[in-house]
């Protein structure tokens, strides 16, 4: 798994797909998920660092940015009648999009896990 600096997470599934979902503390800071809005469709080209959708909570309203450029080949349509998924697996059945990847040294270039721990532990104080 990797990571981006606006706590997206990026699971590699073979065939240049990954799966695209919020990390715990992206989770953690919005607080109960109340809806998830995804506004890309299967087929669309998307860039990373563009927003695909958001994410309401009781506490705010925030863009869900791509970490990796490529083609959308599966969207996450159920969150729209279960966004509650994000908040109980954000890491299993709360993911939001599939990318067929279009450049695979992007992933590469996104944080493994002990660098994005130690963002977190740098923005901690």
């Amino acid at each position: 798994m990797r990571y981006s600096k606006d706590h997206e997470w990026v699971r590699s599934e073979g065939s240049g797909v990954a799966v695209v979902g919020l990390t715990a503390f992206a989770v953690d800071q919005l607080g109960d998920v109340t809806l998830v809005a995804i506004d890309c469709r299967v087929g669309d080209k998307i860039s990373a660092g563009r927003a695909f959708g958001t994410v309401e909570s009781a506490k705010t309203l925030s863009d869900v940015l791509t970490p990796v450029s490529g083609e959308v080949v599966a969207v996450h349509s159920e969150l729209e009648q279960s966004p509650e998924s994000v908040n109980h697996d954000n890491y299993g059945e709360g993911w939001l999009i599939k990318v067929k990847v279009s450049d695979p040294g992007e992933v590469g270039r996104l944080m493994d896990a002990d660098t994005y721990a130690a963002l977190l532990e740098t923005a901690a104080h």
